[in-house]
C-alpha cells in the first residue's frame, strides 16, 4: 500500500514535469519569435523608461538652439490585435498622409509589432487616438530636433538612429553630448553668433542664385582670441531629415574637411615671411620679366600679363603678379620659406574642434624648385580654410598664431583661448603687411571691398581646380575655378579676420564674385558690432 503511494507520487511528479518541459519547449522554440518581438516592442515602445541620460543640448552664443531634444508621438502597431486590416490601414492612411495600399502591406508582415510611423504631429496623435483603433498604440520617444532646420546644418552634424553624432559638432562632440553612464550628457555653447551665421548663409545663397556657384564658404574668427563667429557652408540640408539625402558630401563641413590650392590668397603669407626676415619691405622693386622658366616649367602672370617699369612688393599683391610672389620666395630661401610654411601650421590640423582633414604638403617638403616657386602664389599646396583663417590671426593680431575653436563651454568648462605659436612673425613684419593689404583694396583687385570709413585689408583669389581635385584622372588644371577673398577688419585694430570662398562662379575672377560678398559680409559685422569708424566719411 505504501509503495502504490510512492509510485502514484511519482506518476505525478513526471507528469507536472512534462507540463514544464513543454511549456518551456512551447515558449523557447515554437513561439520564440512572439516573445522576442514582445521585447523588442517593450524596448522600442517603452520609449519615456529609456531616456534617463538625455543627450546634452547645442546652443549658439546668445542662447539660440541648434540641436535639442524633443519628445515625439509614434504610432506602434500589434498586429495579431487587429482584426480589420484593411478598414484599420484606410483610416490610417487618410491621417498620415499615406496611400492605403503602403499602409495595408505594412500590416501584413509576419512580424507581430511594428513602427508604422515615427514623428507624427499632435494633431495626427490626437485624430489616431480618437479612432480607438484595436492594436493600434501611441508612444513617445524622445528624439533630436534641430530647430534652425538647415542653418549652420554642416557645423551641427546630425545624431543617427543608434544614437550616433555624425559629422559636425554631433560627431566631435559625442562622449560629452551622451554623458556618463549615470549623467545626463552636457550642454554645449558655441562662440558662433546666430545674427552672423544666419547673414552669412544668406549670402552664400545669394551667390548660389546670381553667380550660380556649386558651393561655397564663409569664415569669420575673432583674431584676438581664435574664436570663430561663422561657419557658413553652401549648399546646405536639414539635419532633421538627413536620411532623405542623396549626395552625403553635403554632410561635410567643407571649412575643415574639403582642401584646396588657395591660389592667391596666399600670397600674403610670402611677403610676411620675406617682411619678417627683412629680405624685402614693401617698397623693395623689382622688374617684371613676365615669364620665369624654372626646371623646364614656365610660370606667368595672370591672362601672361607682364608689368613694365619698377614695381614694389605692394604693388604685387595690389596687381596679384605671380612673378612678384616668385621673387620674393626666392629671397627667403626654399628651406626658410618651407619652415614658415611649417610655422603658419600648413603641414598639420588646424586643431579646431570639429572633424577636419589637412594635407602634410608632403610634394613642397620633397624639395623640388618648381614646386617652391608655385607655392609662392597659393598652386601646388593643399590648404582648408580655416587653415587660412588661422595663418592670417597672425597678421592681423601682431604677429600670434591663434588656436581656432568653435565651442565657448562644455557643461561648466569654459574654452580659454590659445596662443599656438607667439610671433610666427613680428609685429613690425604684421604692420608692414596689414598696410600693404589696405593698399589691395584702396588701389588694387581688391577696391569693390572697400567700406566708407573704414581701412580694410584683404587679398583676392582666383585659383584653377586641378583635374584631380575633381576626380578626373588627368594631370594639370581644369578651366573650373576657386575664387575667394581673405581679409581683416578693420585692419589696423582687427576685430574679425573673414574668407569668403566660391566654387565656380560665372565671373572671371574673384574681384567680381567673392570681393563684393566679403563686402557685404564685412558691412553688416561693422554695424552689427558697432564698430568705429577709422575715419570720417
Amino acid at each position: 500500500m505504501h509503495q502504490w503511494r510512492i509510485n502514484l507520487i511519482l506518476v505525478f511528479i513526471f507528469l507536472f514535469g512534462g507540463l514544464i518541459v513543454s511549456k518551456l519547449f512551447l515558449i523557447q522554440v515554437m513561439q520564440d519569435d512572439y516573445y522576442r518581438a514582445l521585447a523588442k516592442g517593450q524596448a522600442l515602445y517603452n520609449l519615456e523608461e529609456e531616456v534617463e541620460n538625455p543627450r546634452g543640448e547645442i546652443f549658439f552664443k546668445n542662447g539660440e538652439p541648434l540641436a535639442v531634444n524633443v519628445e515625439w508621438p509614434l504610432v506602434s502597431l500589434s498586429l495579431s490585435e487587429i482584426e480589420d486590416k484593411e478598414g484599420t490601414a484606410e483610416k490610417l492612411a487618410v491621417i498620415l498622409e499615406k496611400e492605403s495600399k503602403d499602409v495595408l502591406e505594412e500590416l501584413q508582415t509576419d512580424d507581430l509589432y511594428i513602427i508604422l510611423e515615427k514623428r507624427i504631429s499632435k494633431e495626427q496623435a490626437d485624430e489616431i487616438k480618437s479612432l480607438d483603433l484595436k492594436g493600434v498604440y501611441l508612444q513617445k520617444e524622445v528624439g533630436r530636433y534641430y530647430p534652425q532646420e538647415d542653418l549652420a546644418a554642416q557645423l551641427a552634424g546630425f545624431v543617427n538612429a543608434e544614437g550616433s553624432g555624425q559629422y559636425g559638432l554631433e560627431e566631435y562632440y559625442d562622449s560629452a553630448l551622451r554623458g556618463e553612464r549615470d549623467e545626463a550628457g552636457d550642454n554645449i555653447y558655441l562662440t558662433i553668433d546666430y545674427a552672423v551665421q544666419f547673414t552669412a548663409e544668406e549670402i552664400l545663397k545669394e551667390a548660389g542664385e546670381n553667380l550660380d556657384i556649386e558651393s561655397g564658404e564663409i569664415v569669420v574668427m575673432d583674431p584676438e582670441t581664435g574664436a570663430i563667429i561663422a561657419m557658413a557652408n553652401y549648399p546646405a540640408f536639414n539635419p532633421n531629415s538627413y536620411s532623405s539625402v542623396s549626395d552625403i558630401s553635403v554632410f561635410q563641413n567643407s571649412a575643415t574637411q574639403s582642401r584646396f590650392e588657395p591660389g592667391s590668397i596666399f600670397k600674403p603669407i610670402t611677403m610676411a615671411a620675406a617682411l619678417d626676415m627683412g629680405v624685402i619691405t614693401p617698397s623693395t622693386v623689382y622688374q617684371d620679366p613676365g615669364m620665369i622658366e624654372i626646371g623646364g616649367w614656365s610660370i606667368y602672370n595672370y591672362e601672361k600679363r607682364i608689368y613694365k617699369g619698377d614695381t614694389t612688393m605692394t604693388q604685387v599683391l595690389e596687381k596679384s603678379i605671380n612673378t612678384g610672389a616668385v621673387f620674393a620666395e626666392q629671397k627667403i630661401g626654399n628651406q626658410n620659406f618651407l619652415d614658415y610654411f611649417k610655422d603658419f601650421g600648413f603641414c598639420e590640423a588646424s586643431g579646431i574642434d570639429l572633424p577636419e582633414t589637412y594635407s602634410e604638403n608632403k610634394e613642397l617638403k620633397k624639395g623640388y624648385e618648381i614646386n617652391f616657386a608655385t607655392a609662392a602664389f597659393g598652386q601646388g599646396v593643399e590648404v582648408t580654410s580655416v587653415q587660412m583663417v588661422k595663418a592670417f590671426s597672425a597678421v592681423a593680431n601682431g604677429g600670434d598664431l591663434m588656436d581656432p575653436y568653435v565651442v565657448s563651454r562644455v557643461g561648466e568648462k569654459e574654452t580659454k583661448p590659445k596662443v599656438l605659436e607667439s610671433g610666427v612673425i613680428s609685429e613690425k613684419a604684421a604692420s608692414q603687411l596689414a598696410t600693404m593689404l589696405v593698399s589691395v583694396v584702396e588701389q588694387g583687385y581688391g577696391k569693390p571691398a572697400k567700406i566708407q570709413g573704414y581701412y580694410i585689408g584683404g587679398k583676392t583669389g582666383t585659383a584653377q581646380i586641378a583635374w584631380s581635385s575633381l576626380g578626373v584622372n588627368k594631370s594639370g588644371y581644369s578651366e573650373e575655378t576657386w575664387q575667394s577673398f581673405l581679409g581683416i577688419a578693420p585692419a589696423f585694430d582687427s576685430k574679425f579676420v573673414v574668407l569668403v570662398k566660391m566654387k565656380n562662379p560665372e565671373t572671371k575672377t574673384a574681384e567680381y564674385s567673392a570681393v563684393p560678398a566679403f563686402k557685404e559680409m564685412v558691412k553688416f559685422l561693422m554695424d552689427y558690432y558697432q564698430i568705429p569708424t577709422d575715419y570720417a566719411e
